[in-house]
């Protein structure tokens, strides 16, 4: 299983107006074969962060959901609002019961 965790720093109120987007690209991700997990949050404390956190079966999906046309149209809405920081990390991971 791949992991990964993205970080988006915006503006205040950006995160708002790509709402919509964000939307559609979770619901469009969510249907993509090999997709465990694909989530978005805007952090309580600091509306300027945004997170995302996947769990994809394998690096050829994460490749294929990379060429999709939900992500060049995502990416086109994140351009707009202009991000002030992106940090994305990817782990190989296998899953541990815990408790």
């Amino acid at each position: 299983m791949i992991l990964v965790a993205v970080e988006v720093r915006v503006e205040a109120g950006s995160a708002e107006r790509v709402k919509e987007a964000i939307a559609k690209m979770e619901t469009a991700t969510r249907a993509e074969e090999g997709c465990i997990t694909y989530a978005f949050s805007v952090d309580l404390s600091d509306p300027t962060m945004i997170r995302v956190l996947e769990r994809w079966r394998s690096m050829d999906d994460i490749k294929l959901h990379m060429a999709s046309p939900h992500m060049a149209e995502f990416n086109k809405a994140m351009g707009a609002i202009r991000p002030k920081g992106l940090d994305v990390k990817a782990y190989e991971a296998s899953e541990v019961a815990l408790g």
